[in-house]
């Protein structure tokens, strides 16, 4: 007792005196004309580039005290949806959460929406569906979302859209130090801690994550451990030299539906991703040569149902995905920006069952493919940057089906200083996986490439002493060649069959009422000719913030109309409305204690039919940072 008293003294002595450096302000988060990644590969004004970019920040990040990513971005992004089926973690294979889709396009499972970290491609190897339990919230600067196809620059699986996770990196002299914990309803317990330092030439940062839950329903434990490191290297003027590496496990059980209850369906988890870049900028040219390398070890354990058995075998998968990335970024003249790109991508694995009575293994599955791209973007900006003109073109080669052409053509035109206009024609595509073509019964090694077209137009513009933000959208989708498993001489077999045509209106706004008083929403109108899973047909969330030297009060209403649990005949809808709040004091420079309620309405509801959500739950916790 005596040292936990003398411990905790330091810590409050620690947080009294550190010097907090940058106090980080409330999320005001005007900052629409920032410099964005994702629709060219450089730092290019968003009002630049024709493709419609979302920017999710890090003090939005922040305030949502949030372990994982996704649910941080399924209210923040006009048209994006994230499924959930508990208090925390998403899980994989049968009864998984983490399903994002966008304007309606996502799939399952999940393949026609890309995860990017840091502009690599992060998909499992074998499935090709993002790995939603490893994005962690506090590695995370900010995030670039791409509503619309982005196979020009990403290849396949962007053909929805682009989620690029931005990693946090220390790029102020000195050191930094945060840490947080916090606990809730269902024994539910997070914490995180980071580091990070810069001196000269050398930048480096550390993270790692816990959370674990007890979960609402009975067999639905949940618990992970990430780790996350990077550092860079400037070499000299015109290089630098990046690194980073992530590993997360977790083990999730499945509780299954309410009225079909599950045992023993656990998966047990272990993903790696690596990456090394070589960066280069000079004035009229910069670019940089990339690698990426992500592995995963799946150990699932399928369960049964009541008056079911203990399965004598579990399914077990190692798959990996790796490639290399160049592109090279030239202005050869006054507004103009060429940016010329190549990529190799290569996926697959092995899966089989392994026997509980040492019996031989099955082997479902052990191979790979590759995908080969090249691409050409050029940008010219004219009459004194009123209007900026984009057009370009992508070659992809794969393995299996041979060559795909994608275009691109957008402009963007700027009447005033506050207000931009912008159209664009793109294309997108999303290749058959390595399950699709050679795993289970339905396996089809002849499959083309599912595709899409998209036509959209977009309004911004800044109001009051661009104290107010307003964004309107407008688009059309048309996919095809939709795969999906039919009945063909009696046998399952997946075939290129599928269409969808989805249309839709978003509108997003923001607004700085005062130094203390901060607004912003979004809403979305989606209509698709085919309902899908995880696509509401409408979207509503509004935000309020206010903030003092040291309260801060955040306050989020999500509205969710016509999701779909069900589709086809027997099609049912859910509907709800999610009432959240968090409130933070400021104890010392360094120390902000928190807490925070979601659901408080107490509001009954599904996202995966037979999987009810939670009613109100509460959580407190307190947060350190120190810079100095």
């Amino acid at each position: 007792m005596k040292y936990t008293a003398i411990i905790i003294w330091l810590t409050l002595w620690v947080c009294h005196n550190a010097s907090y450096g940058q106090e980080q302000k409330a999320d005001t988060a005007l900052v629409l004309q920032e410099a964005v990644v994702t629709g060219n590969r450089t730092l290019v004004n968003r009002n630049n580039v024709p493709m419609n970019i979302t920017v999710v920040g890090r003090n939005e990040i922040e305030n949502s005290s949030e372990s994982a990513l996704l649910p941080v971005l399924s209210e923040r992004v006009p048209g994006l949806f994230v499924s959930e089926r508990g208090i925390t973690g998403f899980g994989v294979a049968s009864g998984a959460a983490g399903g994002i889709s966008i304007r309606g396009i996502g799939g399952s499972p999940n393949t026609q929406m890309l995860v990017l970290i840091d502009g690599h491609p992060q998909f499992m190897g074998l499935m090709g569906h993002p790995l939603p339990d490893a994005y962690v919230a506090s590695d995370v600067e900010r995030v670039e979302v791409v509503r619309g196809p982005a196979s020009i620059l990403y290849g396949t699986n962007a053909m929805g859209g682009v989620i690029n996770i931005i990693t946090r990196k220390q790029n102020r002299e000195g050191f930094s130090l945060n840490a947080r914990a916090m606990g809730g309803s269902y024994n539910t317990q997070k914490y995180m801690a980071n580091i990070g330092g810069r001196k000269g030439r050398v930048d480096a940062y550390a993270s790692v994550n816990h959370d674990r839950t007890d979960g609402d329903r009975e067999n639905s434990k949940f618990h992970i451990t990430n780790g996350f490191a990077n550092a860079g290297l400037r070499l000299s003027e015109h290089f630098r030299f990046r690194a980073d590496i992530s590993v997360a496990g977790y083990v999730a059980e499945n509780p299954g539906m309410i009225t079909k209850p599950m045992f023993d369906n656990t998966v047990d988890v272990l993903r790696g991703m690596t990456s090394a870049s070589l960066e280069n900028e000079f004035r009229h040219l910069n670019g940089a040569l990339a690698f990426f390398y992500n592995w995963g070890d799946h150990n699932i354990n399928d369960g049964y149902t009541t008056g079911g058995k203990p399965l004598d075998y579990r399914y077990r998968s190692r798959d990996n995905a790796y490639g290399l990335l160049f592109y090279q970024i030239v202005r050869p003249w006054q507004g103009n920006m060429i940016t010329l790109g190549f990529d190799y991508k290569s996926y697959g694995g092995k899966a089989w069952n392994r026997f509980l009575n040492h019996a031989p293994d099955k082997i479902m599955v052990d191979t790979s493919s590759y995908d080969l791209g090249g691409y050409a973007i050029m940008q010219q900006n004219l009459f004194k940057d009123r209007l900026t003109l984009n057009a370009g073109g992508r070659l992809e080669h794969n393995k299996s089906y041979g060559n795909k052409w994608i275009p691109q053509i957008g402009l963007a035109i700027r009447p005033t200083e506050n207000f931009v206009i912008k159209s664009s024609f793109s294309k997108g595509f999303r290749n058959p996986t390595i399950r699709e073509m050679f795993m289970w019964a339905p396996a089809n090694p002849n499959l083309k490439p599912e595709e899409m077209t998209n036509y959209e137009v977009v309004l911004e513009h800044y109001l009051f002493k661009r104290s107010l933000y307003l964004e309107v959208s407008g688009f059309i989708a048309d996919g095809k060649n939709l795969i999906q498993t039919q009945i063909i001489n009696n046998k399952p077999m997946n075939v290129n069959t599928g269409s969808f045509k989805n249309k839709g209106i978003e509108v997003a706004m923001q607004a700085d009422l005062s130094g203390k008083f901060s607004l912003s929403g979004n809403y979305s109108w989606l209509y698709m000719k085919i309902p899908v899973l995880n696509a509401p047909e409408r979207q509503l969330y509004v935000n309020a913030n206010f903030h003092t030297p040291k309260w801060q009060v955040n306050i989020g209403y999500q509205y969710i109309n016509g999701l779909y649990l069900v589709t086809g005949k027997n099609a049912r809808q859910e509907d709800y409305g999610l009432l959240n709040a968090k409130v933070s004091y400021k104890l010392f420079p360094a120390m902000t204690i928190f807490a925070k309620g979601e659901n408080l309405t107490r509001e009954k509801y599904q996202i995966l039919d037979g999987y009810p959500m939670p009613e109100a739950i509460f959580f407190g916790g307190l947060h350190l940072s120190i810079n100095r």
